[in-house]
């Protein structure tokens, strides 16, 4: 008698799986997917129902070799790549191209990579869900045809090279929407007031103007500030109300995918194709040394917050051991999925609540401790007792103003016990006060604000948004994400997207050309109907008709009237050598500025657009010869240089006999934990300064405004930047929280 086959998808599963059937099974990976269209040309027959023609892909030949070999020596064949759309493809793929050596293929999926798991899933195979297959291939297919159809239109009338994505140039217009929402805005003056007073007994507190003659604030001047401040000017400030009541606040349900992406965005600092990637690690197993390699978390791609009782269960039970039983809720929390999401899988949570991330630090990268940590525990908050809290609202009259001030004391930390991150909120303490009480003030602060303009997103915002607009699914986001940006039509500043010219262009054009593919409703529509597909409701070749009925045509109407832009876009910049109007245009390294009297004139320049949108030149300074050192390779000097993209850099004066070259330093060690680089002067393609850890890529910090080595003291962000803005101009800003002084303050 044989051994039977387990083939799953990632040589890491392998080991982890191997550990515990031992030698009763051969365990093999397709190592992803094995079969896909061809990459040069369609590989889609619209005209036979939209067959699409599989190819074994370029360097899977010897892993399917070796499929087809184990399949031909085992007994039953299961089939056990990830358990959703994408991987039921493989599976489907992997039982075609093996169908010849072995009829005796099943299907097998679990949720975690455990013992239990695995049996169960061994001992209740499942035929190939053709439904859902039909939905990966499906959108397999409307993907290449979009994308193959759309593209070479945008090659012909913008650039070589570049691409249209069904989902991405949405996710993209998302981004440009918001970019042109900040041009358009207009920044507004106003000033707020803080009272420091002082009650019979200590602390002492801010209150905060509330109100102006029974009406929200609206001081808009400096006039209006100084108008205010008189006429309070030796009033007392009495206390008109106290209000005191009891709080709670409840856990957050246990993670899905789109906001484990949020949280390790903002707490750790990851992308989304990070997040993704150590997660990927983290359920596939992982060598803990005397335990073995050791699967940690359960399925990542998931948009379900529902849980299974025996995890229910375990978390109980370790709450009330670690933190006693009052913080184990008589009840069990339940989360409600949202109606749109796939009860397929469990929410991300760990897969021995037992494990704790301190038995595990050490034995794991740094990055795979803090998402562990994460996961962990967000899921064992979301099992225990809401936090508890006494909040004391007290109102405060002068004159005709109001102040308000709001006081918090933790009664029970319930959920925080186990998530003190999650609490943003700190104790505020307030002194006993009573209606009718006068207090004392010791000084009235009163500050110059403006208003600022819609946020632009960030990766975790980005993909809130695109959950809540149904664009995409779990799985694509990082995906989607990663796609825009190494398009180069948008880049990252301060973890923030800001559209290229070439993101503005292709989005305009495909907006105005293609106005349905480009309709976000139109995007979540079609998400929904490949959920029917999946679910065996829908036809997809009838999908994919109903889709090219309109696609088609519109595609032949943007082909003859989408305008050319490869001579460039005229801008209102006049060439500095002739007179005439300069041009953007799209270079291989990206948008330059190029004189519309070519060839006669070829005069050309690198730009950058400020706040409002308006094109600055980039002027090219005269390179400064001071020497700045001793050449280490053949003693001459070295002396500061400009690259031609503008930023600064150290070289020998002895070139070309000596190619001796440094980067300019900043002088400002690497924020990023447990990195010892420091700092440097560099620039991108657009010729856009910024700066960046020497030890890229062991480390890709990097910021865009000069970085100043000073520690927050609002944050835990271990430098500022000198940052200019249109409303404030230069001034002190700290890249991860919102704190800013002026520059005038520093010596």
């Amino acid at each position: 008698m044989g051994k039977d086959l387990i083939i799953v998808e990632s040589p890491a599963k392998v080991k982890t799986i191997k550990k515990f059937l031992g030698n009763k099974y051969m365990v093999q990976a397709s190592v992803g997917h094995i079969r896909d269209l061809p990459t040069k040309e369609l590989g889609v027959d619209e005209e036979n129902d939209f067959s699409p023609d599989y190819q074994v892909i370029q360097g899977k030949q010897k892993v399917v070799s070796a499929l087809r070999e184990a399949a031909a020596k085992a007994d039953n064949v299961f089939l056990a790549p990830d358990p959703d759309r994408e991987g039921e493809a493989i599976a489907w793929h992997v039982a075609e191209i093996i169908a010849k050596e072995n009829k005796n293929i099943s299907r097998i999926q679990f949720n975690e990579i455990t013992a239990r798991a695995v049996r169960e899933a061994l001992e209740n195979p499942r035929e190939l869900n053709r439904s859902l297959f039909d939905a990966q291939q499906a959108r397999r297919v409307l993907d290449r045809l979009v994308g193959y159809k759309i593209s070479p239109i945008l090659w012909n009338k913008i650039k070589r090279g570049i691409s249209a994505g069904r989902v991405q140039s949405v996710a993209l217009r998302l981004i440009v929407d918001r970019e042109r929402e900040r041009y358009a805005f207009t920044s507004e003056e106003y000033w707020v007031f803080r009272a420091n007073l002082a009650a019979e007994t200590p602390p002492p507190f801010k209150a905060e103007l509330f109100k102006v003659d029974d009406k929200k604030p609206a001081i808009a001047s400096a006039e209006q500030a100084q108008e205010l401040e008189k006429s309070i000017e030796g009033k007392a400030f009495i206390v008109d109300s106290v209000q005191e009541k009891e709080r709670s606040r409840k856990p957050q349900p246990p993670f899905i995918t789109s906001t484990l992406q949020q949280l390790a965005s903002q707490r750790l600092g990851f992308s989304a194709k990070r997040t993704m990637s150590v997660a990927q690690r983290l359920y596939e197993g992982l060598d803990l040394g005397d335990m073995g390699t050791t699967a940690l978390i359960t399925y990542m791609r998931t948009d379900s917050v529902r849980i299974s009782d025996e995890a229910r269960d375990s978390a109980r039970e370790l709450i009330a051991s670690l933190y006693g039983k009052e913080y184990c809720p008589a009840k069990a929390p339940v989360y409600k999925t949202k109606g749109s999401a796939q009860d397929a899988h469990e929410a991300i949570r760990p897969v021995d609540v037992t494990l704790t991330p301190d038995k595990i630090k050490g034995l794991v990268a740094p990055e795979q401790y803090s998402l562990y940590r994460l996961i962990w525990s967000r899921f064992m908050a979301s099992q225990m007792a809401p936090a508890r809290f006494h909040d004391t609202t007290v109102l405060i009259g002068c004159g005709g103003t109001q102040w308000r001030v709001k006081g918090e004391r933790l009664l029970f930390p319930g959920y925080m016990a186990a998530a003190p991150a999650s609490a943003k909120e700190a104790n505020v303490e307030l002194p006993p006060m009573q209606q009718g009480q006068t207090l004392e003030l010791t000084l009235l602060e009163k500050e110059q604000k403006f208003t600022q303009p819609p946020a632009r997103y960030s990766e975790a915002s980005l993909v809130r948004e695109m959950e809540e607009k149904g664009i995409g699914r779990p799985s694509t986001y990082a995906s989607i994400i990663s796609t825009i940006v190494d398009r180069d039509y948008t880049r990252l500043e301060e973890k923030h997207f800001v559209p290229t010219d070439l993101g503005f262009v292709v989005c305009d054009m495909l907006t105005n050309h293609f106005g349905t593919l480009m309709d976000i409703g139109f995007t979540a529509q079609m998400e929904n109907s490949l959920d029917k597909v999946a679910e065996g409701d829908l036809d997809w070749v009838a999908l994919m008709k109903d889709f090219t009925s309109d696609f088609n045509p519109t595609l032949a109407s943007a082909a003859k009237e989408m305008k050319t832009v490869k001579a460039g876009l005229e801008t209102d910049i006049v060439c500095s050598e002739c007179g005439k109007p300069m041009a953007i245009k799209f270079g291989k390294a990206g948008p330059f500025l190029a004189c519309t009297g070519y060839p006669d004139c070829k005069n050309t320049s690198n730009f950058t657009r400020d706040e409002s949108g308006t094109i600055q030149l980039v002027e090219r300074e005269q390179e400064e010869l001071k020497p700045v050192g001793t050449c280490p390779e053949c003693g001459k000097d070295l002396v500061v240089k400009q690259a031609r993209t503008g930023s600064r850099f150290i070289a020998c004066t002895g070139y070309p006999d000596c190619k001796h070259t440094e980067p300019f330093s900043t002088g400002v060690p690497c924020p990023n934990d447990g990195c010892d680089g420091q700092l440097v002067e560099k620039s991108s393609r657009r010729g856009k300064i910024f700066y960046s850890c020497n030890r890229y890529p062991q480390c890709d910090y990097a910021t865009w405004n000069w970085p100043v080595a000073e520690a927050c003291p609002q944050c835990d962000s271990k430098i500022l930047t000198i940052k200019s803005t249109k409303a404030r101009g230069k001034h002190i800003a700290c890249p991860a929280c919102k704190y800013t002084r002026a520059l005038e303050d520093e010596e």
